[in-house]
């Protein structure tokens, strides 16, 4: 059984001062068509736990998603919105930066890029803005179906180059359709959890080793 298997809705959230108390979450972000509800319903075997939408933009509010053990899986607006009043998009856009910029138990974040269109301006000012925080951003190129193997290949080796440097930033071919590349999302994210929990524990024993608590 997966981590992302008994994944169930628990709430949404339109202002900051409504979020949940938790341990620990993770966030799926992207633009509003690079396909992130898709790859959430297929990483948690599911096929109508997050809402997919033929309109971009339909995801208006921050949800969240029950994994057990007081860990979350959040569901972020996208960006690059469909045509929303003027008013609607401001919001969306301070909820998402204040979140991303303040939210203490998020310990990565899931990036969603079209692997045909990867790195538009939006995607380099998410992976600028989100870095700023030091904590480490996972790349899905999706859609990876769309695109021969020659194609694959030269599109991550293309987007890996492109973000030398950026020590916290990783990258992967993904495809919800042919359920390809979810283990290494798995794997990347169970490492976010093993590293909180070792830091946790750290913390607990250090009073032993002679250090005041604080």
């Amino acid at each position: 059984m997966t981590i992302f298997q008994n994944a169930r809705f628990f709430t949404t959230v339109n202002h900051l001062r409504d979020l949940p108390p938790t341990r620990a979450e993770i966030a799926f972000v992207g633009r509003s068509n690079a396909g992130k509800s898709s790859a959430i319903n297929t990483l948690c075997n599911r096929t109508r736990l997050a809402f997919v939408s033929k309109t971009p933009g339909r995801t208006q509010h921050i949800n969240f998603f029950d994994m057990g053990q007081e860990r979350y899986l959040v569901d972020l607006p996208g960006y690059g919105y469909a045509e929303v009043p003027e008013a609607v998009r401001v919001h969306w856009v301070e909820l998402l930066g204040q979140y991303l910029a303040t939210r203490s138990s998020l310990i990565g974040l899931l990036l969603i890029m079209d692997s045909r269109r990867p790195l538009r301006d939006l995607d380099w000012k998410m992976i600028n803005f989100f870095g700023e925080t030091q904590r480490p951003v996972h790349i899905l190129l999706s859609k990876a179906d769309k695109l021969s193997r020659q194609e694959q290949n030269k599109v991550l080796a293309s987007v890996k180059k492109e973000l030398e440097g950026y020590e916290n930033t990783t990258i992967q071919l993904f495809s919800s359709s042919k359920k390809t590349g979810c283990a290494e999302v798995e794997q990347v994210v169970q490492g976010w959890f093993a590293a909180l929990d070792a830091a946790s524990d750290t913390q607990e024993i250090a009073p032993d080793a002679g250090t005041s608590p604080q």
